[in-house]
C-alpha cells in the first residue's frame, strides 16, 4: 500500500493555477471489491505508513471473511472518527464496530434516550443510567472493548465491603443497570457480545437491610382517626392524607403509582368501580385496572369532588417527604393512643409496645410501602385465594405475594394450631366395659386374669392350641405363648361357664347357637385364622364330611361362618378399646 502526499490544485483570484501537495499523508490502494480508494491519515510520514499498513491488513480480513484480532480492534478504537468513518462507508469496517468505537457515554445517552422512548418514567431511565455511568466511570472503562466482568464484580464487591456499606439489594440493582446496558448494546447492533452477561445476583434474603412489616387493624383506624383530625404536612392536609393512606391499604398502589393518578384514572359508575394505573408508571409495565370497595368510593367522591378530569387526584410530596409524611402522621397517632391510657401501669405498657411503631421489635420498617404489605396479608388472612391475592398484588409470580409481602398478624398462628385434631384421651383410666353387664375394667397393673380364657385375636403372635368353641364363650386348653397384651379386658369379655353369657351372647341367641354347637368340636386356628377345622368328633348333622370353608357351603356353615368372624372382629375392636382406656 502506498502512502504519499497528495496534489492539490488551486485557482487565484486573477485566474492563475497552482499546484501544492497536501498537508497530510494518504494511503492509495485499492479495497477489497476493487475500487481505488485514497484515505487521508496524519502529517506525519512515520505514523502514515504505521496506520497504513493496518488499513491493509483491515482490508484483507474484510475480504477474507476473518474477524478482528483484539490489537487491531483497539487500534481501530483509537484511530480518527473520520478516518473510522470513511472505512465504514467503504464497507471495510461493519457499522457496529464502528458504533463500538463510540466513547461509552455518548451510549450511555442513547441508551437513556431508548428507555424514554419505550414509555418509561423519567425516573425510572435516570436511575438506570446513573447507576450504569457510576459504575463505567469509577471503572475507567471508556470505549467497550474496556468493559471487563471481572473489573465490575470487583467494584461492586469493594462498595459491598468498603466504607460505601452497598446492601445486597442495592448491589442487585447496580448490576441489572449495567447488564441492561450491555444488553442494549447488542440487541442494537452495536456490539457483537455481552461481556457482562454471566454476572449474577447475591441472595438479599442473607442481607436484608430494610425489611417492612404489616400494620393490625387497630393500628390502621388509630391511624386514620388521627390523621384524619390533624393538619397539613409536606402540603397535604390531614384529609387528603388519611384519604391516601386508606387508598394504598385497600388496593396495594404504590407510592408513585398514586402520584400519576389523575380524577379520569377513577370509574365511579357501574357494579364494579375501578382505578385504573397506566403502563408507564406501573411497575410491571402493564395497564391494569384494580375493583374499589363500595365504602371506599363514597370517600373517594368527595375527595375528587370538583375537580376536572386531568386534574391529580392525589398532590403527593417527593419520594423522602412522603416517608417523613408517614412517620410524622404515625407518631402522632402513638402518642394520641398512649394518652388515651386510663393508668399508669397501662401506660407503661403502652410506651413499651411497638403500636403504631415505624420500627417495630423485629426491626421491620413502616414505611409507606408497609401499607401495601398490610393490603396483602389482609387479603391471605380472610383467606382469599392465593391465585386472586396474585393477581390483585399485580406479581409475577404466587412465591413473591406469599413469601416477600404476606406477613402473619399476632395470635394468627396460636388460632391456626387450634384447626389441628385433638389428640387428649376420651376415656378414663376406670371406665364401663360395654356388652359385660356394667363391669368395670381393671387396670393392667391391678389383676391379671387367668390365662386360660382369651380371645384368639388379642394374643399376639402367639401358636394357638386347641381350643373348645361353645355357646357364648372360648376356652383354651393349652397356650403355648406367654405374652398377651389383651389381659386387661378378658375378665370382662369372657365367661368361665358354659352357658350363652358375654359379648356374643345376642349374637349366638339371634343364630340359634344350640342347633349349631350341638357337640364340642375342637378347632385347630394357625397363621390364617379360620384356615381349617380339623374334626376330632362326629360332626353335627348335616355338616360336609371335609370341614373347610367353601364358595358354597351348607345353610349351617354359612351361619357359623358369620358368627366366627363376627367374632373376630369384635374382639379385635375391644382389644383396640382396652388398650385405650389403659
Amino acid at each position: 500500500m502506498k502512502c504519499r502526499k497528495m496534489p492539490i490544485y488551486e485557482t487565484d483570484s486573477q485566474g492563475r493555477k497552482s499546484t501544492r501537495l497536501s498537508r497530510k499523508f494518504y494511503a492509495v490502494f485499492q479495497d477489497y471489491s476493487g475500487v481505488l480508494r485514497r484515505l487521508p491519515l496524519f502529517d506525519d510520514r512515520k505514523a502514515s505508513d504505521e496506520a497504513a499498513r493496518k488499513v491493509d491488513r483491515l482490508n484483507d480480513l474484510r475480504a477474507g471473511g476473518e474477524s478482528m484480532p483484539p490489537e487491531l480492534s483497539r487500534w481501530v478504537e483509537m484511530m480518527p472518527n473520520a478516518v473510522r468513518t470513511k472505512l465504514a462507508a467503504w464497507g471495510i469496517l461493519s457499522g457496529s464496530k464502528v458504533a463500538g468505537c463510540k466513547p461509552l457515554s455518548d451510549h450511555l445517552a442513547d441508551w437513556k434516550a431508548a428507555i424514554l422512548a419505550k414509555g418509561n418514567t423519567v425516573h425510572h431511565a435516570d436511575t438506570s443510567h446513573n447507576r450504569a455511568k457510576r459504575i463505567i466511570d469509577d471503572c475507567r472503562f471508556i470505549h467497550w472493548t474496556d468493559l471487563s466482568a471481572g473489573k465490575v464484580r470487583q467494584y461492586l464487591a469493594d462498595l459491598r465491603t468498603g466504607e460505601h456499606d452497598l446492601s445486597a439489594a442495592s448491589f442487585n440493582y447496580y448490576t441489572q443497570a449495567i447488564k441492561g446496558f450491555c444488553r442494549w448494546m447488542v440487541r442494537d447492533g452495536r456490539a457483537q457480545e455481552n461481556p457482562v452477561m454471566h454476572l449474577q445476583q447475591v441472595n438479599t434474603r442473607a442481607d436484608r437491610r430494610h425489611d417492612r412489616r404489616a400494620l393490625s387493624t387497630d393500628e390502621l383506624r388509630q391511624l386514620l382517626d388521627c390523621t384524619e383530625r390533624a393538619g397539613e404536612i409536606h402540603g397535604m392536609g390531614g384529609t387528603d392524607r388519611a384519604m391516601l393512606y386508606r387508598l394504598a391499604v385497600e388496593s396495594g398502589l404504590r407510592a408513585g403509582e398514586i402520584r400519576s393518578l389523575t380524577r379520569g384514572s377513577f370509574q365511579f359508575d357501574g357494579d364494579a368501580p375501578t382505578v385504573t394505573i397506566a403502563a408507564a408508571y406501573a411497575k410491571n409495565r402493564r395497564e391494569d385496572s384494580l375493583p374499589l370497595k363500595a365504602d371506599t368510593v363514597a370517600a373517594l367522591r368527595t375527595h375528587l369532588a370538583g375537580k376536572m378530569p386531568g386534574a391529580i387526584a392525589f398532590n403527593l410530596p417527593g419520594k423522602c417527604d412522603v416517608i417523613r409524611m408517614l412517620k410524622a402522621d404515625l407518631a402522632t397517632a402513638r402518642a394520641a393512643w398512649i394518652a388515651d391510657a386510663t393508668t399508669g401501669e397501662d401506660r407503661a405498657e403502652r410506651e413499651k409496645s411497638s403500636f403504631l411503631a415505624y420500627t417495630d421489635d423485629a426491626g421491620r420498617k413502616a414505611d409507606f410501602d408497609a401499607l401495601r404489605h398490610t393490603f396483602i396479608s389482609n387479603l391471605v388472612a380472610g383467606g382469599v385465594h392465593p391465585k386472586s391475592a396474585q393477581t390483585l398484588a399485580r406479581h409475577s409470580t404466587i412465591t413473591l405475594t406469599m413469601d416477600r409481602y404476606s406477613h402473619s398478624y399476632r395470635g394468627q398462628l396460636a388460632d391456626a394450631l387450634n384447626t389441628l385434631p385433638d389428640l387428649s384421651p376420651t376415656l378414663p383410666q376406670t371406665a364401663k366395659a360395654t356388652g359385660t353387664h356394667d363391669a368395670t375394667a381393671v387396670p393392667r397393673e391391678a389383676t391379671k386374669p387367668p390365662s386360660e380364657f382369651v380371645s384368639p385375636g388379642l394374643s399376639p403372635g402367639g401358636e394357638f392350641a386347641q381350643l373348645s368353641v361353645e355357646s357364648g364363650g372360648v376356652k383354651a386348653d393349652r397356650i403355648q405363648s406367654a405374652q398377651n397384651t389383651g389381659k386387661q379386658a378378658q375378665n370382662a369379655l369372657f365367661s368361665s361357664d358354659k352357658s350363652t353369657f358375654g359379648p356374643l351372647a345376642e349374637l349366638a341367641d339371634a343364630m340359634d347357637s344350640k342347633s349349631i354347637f350341638r357337640k364340642e368340636v375342637p378347632v385347630q386356628l394357625r397363621q390364617g385364622p379360620f384356615t381349617k377345622i380339623p374334626r376330632k368328633t362326629a360332626p353335627p348333622a348335616g355338616f360336609p364330611g371335609d370341614f373347610r370353608f367353601r364358595h358354597d357351603p351348607t345353610k349351617e356353615y354359612k351361619e357359623l361362618e358369620s358368627v366366627m368372624r363376627a367374632t373376630c372382629v369384635l374382639i379385635i375392636s375391644l382389644k383396640s378399646a382396652a388398650r385405650f382406656a389403659a
